[in-house]
């Protein structure tokens, strides 16, 4: 099984409904294996990572008011890119591109007032 990446919005009842991803986007979150081994590794927790270590034990849906927070962890994993690939074991370039999809994934969630879910 793979991870995947969505965006959802909320209906007026309060129920979400999450989006189709767009033709030109990537929903790839990472393997299953990377709940524990990455998102939720020692290192990638030892750098104040809140939101992706929570993978570890669940789903993690983030609400529109939440997004600026959990781009700005994107940001800080791909700032120490190095050190997250030479513990966990993972190339850079596979989680440099499973950042991306998640920032993309934040920048369709504004545009639409909306949240993502990780799943």
């Amino acid at each position: 099984m793979s991870l995947t990446v969505d965006v959802f919005v909320i209906l007026e009842d309060g129920r979400r409904e999450v989006l189709d991803v767009p033709q030109d986007a990537s929903d790839l979150a990472g393997h299953e294996r990377t709940r524990t081994v990455v998102w939720g590794s020692p290192v990638v927790r030892s750098l104040g990572a809140r939101f992706l270590p929570s993978l570890a034990d669940s789903d993690l849906w983030l609400e529109p008011d939440l997004l600026d927070d959990f781009a700005a962890e994107c940001a800080m994993l791909l700032g120490h890119l190095p050190a997250i690939a030479a513990e966990t074991g993972w190339r850079d370039d596979y989680i440099r591109h499973r950042l991306g999809n998640m920032t993309d994934a934040v920048a369709r969630a504004r545009s639409v007032d909306g949240g993502i879910v990780i799943w």
